[in-house]
């Protein structure tokens, strides 16, 4: 007796569903980056869509608070709250995996100062 499923037929119907999901969630991610008034920004990429992984960098934990449900809606993006950032910022995450690997957390809290969105403070004297 052979198999009831024909799973060559299945694997193209899934690879085909797949790849209509995966465009729909890119469509999402412009959406939500839209929003965010990311896209018409000059210092974002814009080739953020063929990262496999994106890192959004946010501000604060309010701003991380805010946007906590997208994480859960989208797929392909994760947060990160650098608390020098200014504002949010957007990174491969390929680029924060290969900058952070062996770091301590005392390094990465060092590293996150003058990189991935961090700015030095600089104290204004009156």
């Amino acid at each position: 007796m052979g198999t009831i499923i024909n799973e060559n037929r299945l694997h193209s119907k899934f690879k085909t569903l797949d790849h209509k999901i995966s465009e729909l969630n890119d469509q999402k991610i412009v959406a939500f980056f839209e929003s965010l008034g990311l896209t018409e920004r000059s210092d974002v990429a814009k080739d953020f869509l063929k990262w496999e992984n994106i890192l959004i960098v946010v501000p604060n934990r309010h701003v991380s608070h805010e946007l906590k449900y997208y994480k859960y809606a989208i797929s392909r993006i994760s947060f990160l709250t650098n608390p020098y950032a200014d504002q949010i910022h957007i990174y491969d995450l390929k680029e924060w995996k290969r900058a952070s690997g062996n770091k301590t957390q005392f390094q990465i809290r060092e590293m996150l100062k003058t990189s991935f969105g961090g700015v030095k403070k600089i104290i204004k004297e009156s």
